[in-house]
């Protein structure tokens, strides 16, 4: 129920706000739902599988973690902004 909860917060946030931050953060809310549903569903099968699988989910967003600030801050130095409408501009320059 939580889990759901924290994935479709996430969601509505991402869906609705166009500041490349509150988006981020917003993915991650929905990388934590899904981590704790799995971690719920393990508990209640007494199975490590669903350890494992919030694992490799932690990981990955920490590796998307890194990728999307290092992409925040270049466009925040070209364009002076963190608009998420100027991301379609940025081919065109």
């Amino acid at each position: 129920m939580i889990s759901a909860l924290l994935f479709t917060i996430g969601l509505v946030g991402f869906l609705c706000r166009r500041n490349m931050i509150i988006m981020f953060l917003c993915t991650e809310l929905m990388f934590q739902g899904a981590a704790l549903a799995m971690v719920a569903f393990a508990r209640m099968h007494m199975d490590v599988s669903g350890q494992v699988f919030v694992i490799f989910i932690l990981t990955v967003a920490a590796a998307e973690a890194a990728l999307a600030l290092a992409l925040v801050v270049l466009l925040y130095r070209r364009r002076e902004t963190l608009s998420a409408e100027v991301w379609s501009q940025l081919g065109e320059s």
